[in-house]
């Protein structure tokens, strides 16, 4: 992986749809090959920007992107599809600051989602749909493809997912930007390109992976980098595999 030591991470904001106030963390290299705008895993109900930052600083200085890394409202509290509307603003706010640089939006995990329905959001509005670069995202609430059940012990399992999902649902919202599981909605024509990174021993492979073969029907560039041995939430190991893939995936032209 490239090396770039020279990072300037500082907080700004921008505002949501709805009026509210959304942090973002940005890591700059001296010079940037693109900007990336991340959305943090978490089961939709833990973490932040700030705690991602040993991992969003480590993407940056590896890939030479520039991050934004975003710092959205977190459920209980903050229901589908409040995340998402942070995360449309942030990609909003790339736009106007990105300049000539290429733009993808992506996340690790929950954050994976977050970033997948904000790109179908944005293709059902019509606006331009940035690449996408995600890492093990679940995408089924009803978590019952067999990878659920394949390694034993194996985290996410299938009861703690699904209460992750309904503590981050609420079906009272029908004017939500579109629907909340990926896997759901009817057609995925008309996205960018998007880059799939899920391990073999990960609960969600199965989701990922019918997501890359609805994504295909569609007409939609595809990548999925299955990886061999690799557990869910693999971005966290500063020894892990995904970081570099990832990386690897930013540098991939063809990709993104």
């Amino acid at each position: 992986m490239t090396t770039i030591t020279a990072l300037e991470t500082a907080f700004t904001s921008t505002v949501a749809s709805d009026g509210t106030q959304v942090p973002i963390l940005t890591h700059r290299p001296s010079t940037s090959l693109g900007l990336l705008v991340w959305a943090h895993g978490g089961s939709w109900q833990h973490g932040s920007a700030a705690a991602w930052a040993p991992v969003t600083a480590a993407l940056a200085a590896h890939s030479g992107w520039a991050l934004a890394s975003v710092d959205y409202r977190l459920a209980p509290a903050h229901r589908f599809p409040a995340a998402v509307l942070d995360m449309l603003a942030a990609i909003e706010w790339a736009q106007a600051h990105a300049g000539n640089l290429p733009i993808v939006i992506g996340g690790d995990s929950a954050g994976g989602t977050i970033a997948a329905i904000a790109a179908i959001a944005r293709r059902d509005a019509g606006g331009p749909v940035p690449p996408q670069l995600l890492a093990y995202p679940p995408l089924d609430p009803s978590c019952a493809r067999p990878s659920y059940t394949a390694v034993r012990g194996a985290f996410p399992n299938a009861a703690q997912l699904r209460a992750a999902w309904r503590s981050w649902l609420d079906t009272r919202t029908p004017d939500a930007p579109c629907p909340p599981a990926p896997l759901e909605v009817p057609s995925l024509a008309g996205l960018g390109p998007v880059v799939l990174v899920v391990g073999e021993d990960d609960p969600v492979r199965d989701d990922v992976t019918a997501y890359a073969e609805r994504l295909r029907t569609g007409a939609v560039p595809t990548t999925l980098h299955l990886l061999p041995g690799v557990p869910h939430a693999d971005l966290l190991n500063p020894a892990g595999t995904v970081l570099q893939a990832v990386t690897a995936a930013l540098n991939e032209p063809s990709a993104v």
